[in-house]
């Protein structure tokens, strides 16, 4: 396996220490920079695999440190923590190719698995284009498998203007159609991408996902969770082992049970899901 280099910035700060133990030699080789301006002259004499930020830096500074090293080390992956952001800052670190980012409060799971992905995953490190973007108004076109969909959700959490328990069920609520877009829509084939929107009025949060497939009717869905009757709440799951997919199928039925609105087009590959404030 080939060595790698990791550079933690504020090393002292908890969960820098906690992902100390995850990459761990002889696989990794981490090293430490007390700021961003450190970290960057350490960027100028390696290339470093792996960069996390700390949390007492801001989400423009963050970003700023990004530009700089993809400018000398083009495929460095860089997690973003921070505790001071705005929505533009998040686009910007999309534009500039961060591959995720945090903010308080922060889910050490999900951290986690985002840095096993960070490390661990295949070489590419793009997968997300901003078609346009706005705080109020974000489109991008995203790759057909699930580390890119989980990637993705992770930087509309961080916009999303709502109280962190709506914020995260909008998030799941997008998660689950996205997986659907990419599974059914895109077929799990990384050369298919769906697009999807980000909105938010004075009144609401709207996601649309639109997916590269020739839709579906909800008369032709058995294997999903939202066309069981009444009587046969698990009916779905039979026509699932039948087709030999796997087990789920409660996507769109969880999508349209945590949010005010859930409205697809009649070609069934294009849904808009509505969240009022």
């Amino acid at each position: 396996m080939e060595k790698k280099t990791a550079l933690l910035i504020d090393p002292g700060h908890q969960i820098s220490v906690e992902l100390s133990y995850i990459l761990q030699p002889p696989h990794w080789t981490i090293h430490e920079a007390t700021d961003n301006a450190a970290a960057l002259k350490l960027a100028q004499a390696f290339r470093f695999d792996f960069v996390l930020t700390s949390e007492m830096s801001s989400g423009r500074e963050d970003v700023a440190l990004l530009r700089e090293i993809r400018r000398l080390h083009s495929h460095t992956r860089m997690i973003i923590l921070t505790d001071d952001t705005t929505p533009a800052d998040v686009i910007d670190a999309i534009r500039e190719g961060a591959f995720s980012y945090f903010t308080e409060p922060i889910s050490f799971p999900a951290l986690v698995e985002m840095v096993r992905n960070a490390t661990e995953g295949p070489s590419w490190d793009d997968g997300i284009e901003v078609l346009s973007g706005t705080p109020e108004w974000l489109r991008l076109a995203a790759r057909c498998d699930v580390e890119t969909a989980d990637r993705l959700v992770q930087f509309i959490h961080v916009m999303i203007d709502l109280p962190d328990s709506e914020k995260d069920i909008v998030a799941a609520a997008l998660r689950e159609l996205l997986l659907n877009a990419i599974e059914y829509g895109g077929k799990f084939d990384p050369e298919q991408y769906v697009e999807m929107s980000y909105l938010r009025t004075k009144r609401a949060v709207a996601c649309r996902v639109k997916d590269p497939g020739e839709g579906f009717s909800f008369d032709e869905i058995a294997h999903s969770a939202i066309a069981n009757p009444l009587h046969d709440p698990l009916r779905h799951v039979h026509h699932r082992e039948a087709q030999n997919l796997r087990p789920g199928g409660f996507g769109i039925l969880l999508a349209r049970n945590s949010v005010d609105e859930l409205i697809y087009n009649e070609q069934g590959n294009d849904v808009l899901l509505i969240k009022y404030v």
